[in-house]
């Protein structure tokens, strides 16, 4: 099964995401728009598991959760993969506590390492939402600089979720295999 490990912001903070993007939607016909059920901050990719490594995976995932105390977060800001004149991917940025969303991260990583599931490090950790993707480059700094003062919502980041993607048809379909709580503030 095809993995990775998220943070999924809450539904009032997709809204506001949501309708800071309407507008720049129309006539965007080069743009494939990820649906907003699907936006979630990816902390570590892993790719194909098998069911021996997802045993060894579990334990390891809620390990590293409960290391980390809940922090404060807010998408903000957009960018674009691998730059804006040529965009392969079109993303919303985050603003907050990036350093503890960074910390969090490496914790996921190294426990999946840990578990025999090395997550994809091809890329260093760039934390983003994926608002749109292009089959053929596309130029989307008009888009980009439309989202440069977005600032939506403070949310909570609460807990981490292992989610199994499943590919095929426009969209993939995100299941979450398994939650698990941060440290709450004492």
């Amino acid at each position: 099964m095809r993995l990775f490990v998220g943070l999924a912001p809450p539904a009032a903070v997709l809204d506001d995401l949501d309708a800071a993007c309407a507008p720049l939607r129309p006539g965007r016909d080069d743009l494939r728009w990820t649906s907003r059920e699907l936006w979630h901050i990816t902390l570590a990719f892993l790719g194909e598991v098998g069911e021996q490594s997802l045993d060894r995976l579990l334990p390891r995932l809620e390990r590293a959760a409960r290391r980390h105390l809940a922090f404060g977060l807010s998408l903000a800001g957009a960018g674009a993969f691998p730059r804006p004149a040529r965009a392969n991917v079109l993303w919303g940025g985050l603003s907050g506590d990036r350093k503890a969303l960074g910390e969090l991260a490496l914790s996921v990583s190294a426990g999946a390492r840990r578990a025999g599931v090395p997550p994809d490090e091809k890329l260093r950790f760039r934390p983003h939402v994926t608002l749109a993707r292009c089959r053929v480059p596309a130029d989307v700094r008009s888009i980009v600089s439309e989202l440069s003062g977005y600032q939506g919502p403070t949310w909570t980041a609460e807990e981490i979720y292992l989610i199994r993607s499943t590919l095929g048809g426009q969209q993939p379909r995100y299941e979450a295999v398994g939650t698990w709580k941060l440290k709450a503030h004492s």
